[in-house]
């Protein structure tokens, strides 16, 4: 059996990635928090910014306009490595100005719980 991609994995992926997005679109900063790792070598990269630690992640969250969130999922990729190791692609329009966009994250499994390790997110230029 190959270890790349197995159904239970990509369930589970599936589960803490539609987690993720409520959360993202609800602002529930409690949840977002939880899913990224607790360290200070997590990264969350963007066209504007680059942002290292939990504590820097945090800071942008509570900061951030919240009338941007609001987003349509038009297609999610997952692959899954083993299971402890995942990249989750998701490409959606932003609500509010139409824009396309795209969402890269590393899933990895800590002490049991999918947490996201690095997450990349761009626009398209129009």
């Amino acid at each position: 059996m190959s270890a790349i991609n197995q159904a239970a994995m990509l369930a589970e992926l599936e589960q803490v990635s539609d987690r993720y997005e409520t959360a993202l679109q609800a602002n529930d900063l409690e949840t977002l928090d939880a899913l990224f790792w607790q360290d200070e070598r997590v990264m969350r990269v963007a066209a504007k910014d680059e942002l290292t630690g939990i504590e820097a992640i945090r800071r942008y969250r509570s900061a951030r306009p919240l009338a941007e969130l609001a987003r349509e999922r038009l297609d999610r990729h997952i692959v899954s490595f083993a299971d402890h190791t995942a990249v989750v692609n998701v490409l959606f329009r932003r609500v509010a100005d139409g824009r396309i966009g795209r969402q890269s994250q590393t899933w990895v499994r800590i002490e049991g719980l999918w947490r996201i390790v690095f997450a990349h997110i761009s626009f398209r230029e129009n």
